[in-house]
């Protein structure tokens, strides 16, 4: 039996995936960039996007692979990751690599 003065407990992600929601962006943003951090011994610089998908989520990080003097001379690239529903790393894999100082074409 309970009344309204328990505490109530917090959901872990896992659990309020399970129950068919999905984590929210932010908190699928701040899972993307921990669990890559985690995996490739580098924090990522920013996520250049994140996505819902069926399957859960799906983000772009860049990270700083190569660091030079200047920076803008400094090798990054782009990871594009998938996320299940509450969060949890799926896959992973480096796109294209470039320097800090290039911007994107239209003919990519």
């Amino acid at each position: 039996m309970t009344n309204d003065r328990e505490p109530k407990t917090a959901e872990t992600p896992r659990q309020h995936a399970a129950q068919g929601n999905r984590v929210a962006a932010t908190e699928a943003m701040r899972s993307a960039v921990e669990q890559l951090t985690e995996l490739l011994g580098r924090q990522p610089e920013s996520v250049s996007s994140l996505k819902p998908t069926e399957e859960g989520w799906q983000a772009r990080v860049e990270v700083v692979e190569v660091e030079r003097i200047p920076e803008t001379t400094s090798v990054m690239a782009s990871y594009d990751v998938v996320l299940d529903p509450a969060g949890q790393l799926l896959a992973y894999e480096r796109g294209r690599r470039y320097t800090r100082a290039q911007t994107d074409r239209d003919d990519r």
